[in-house]
């Protein structure tokens, strides 16, 4: 690299690379799926980056949580 270019760095608080590793970013796409339903915001993001951070289990697991946890509160409003 020459003396006078920049080397761009990744930038891990607005855009990192486990987000942004398709045509779409993950944030656009929750916004547009589920601009009201946050439980289901992380269900989508940690299943869109399982396999691009390194820890896919970990990941699948939290969306499984964050899942769990919206279908308990839709039976709850269920049960009035």
């Amino acid at each position: 690299m020459a003396k006078n270019e920049k080397q761009t760095l990744p930038d891990l608080i607005n855009h990192p690379a486990h987000y942004t590793f398709g045509k779409y970013e993950v944030i656009d796409v929750l916004m547009a799926w589920f601009p009201k339903q946050p439980l289901l915001w992380q269900v989508v993001k940690y299943i869109a980056r399982a396999s691009h951070k390194g820890e896919e289990i970990q990941d699948l697991k939290k969306a499984q949580f964050y899942l769990n946890r919206e279908i308990e509160r839709l039976e709850s409003e269920l049960k009035y």
